[in-house]
């Protein structure tokens, strides 16, 4: 199974999401609580495209980060990146998602 749709085309679109992956990343690392929208702003991908990579990030080819998800308010989310998975075990990093 694929990770991306049919209209995906390696050479057009893997260095933009591989890009845009590494801004919601690099972007959530500082293991604060996000919405989308504040990702979406922050990084310049949409919405949707956050939320895209957010999913992709927990997988074990793109890292196995443990993303964590909370209700801020009726209808709004907030997310948070904490260190991957190794073996079961969590790798440490400079916050504690405990």
């Amino acid at each position: 199974m694929s990770t991306f749709g049919p209209a995906y085309v390696k050479a057009l679109d893997e260095p933009r999401l591989h890009d845009q992956m590494g801004r919601v990343k690099d972007y959530m690392l500082d293991g604060a609580w996000h919405t989308l929208a504040e990702i979406a702003q922050a990084t310049g991908a949409p919405e949707a495209s956050v939320s895209a990579q957010l999913r992709h990030l927990r997988k074990q080819r793109f890292g196995g980060w443990i993303v964590e998800k909370r209700r801020r308010s009726a209808g709004t989310w907030e997310y948070r990146l904490c260190a991957p998975v190794e073996e079961g075990k969590n790798l440490p990093l400079a916050f504690d998602c405990a």
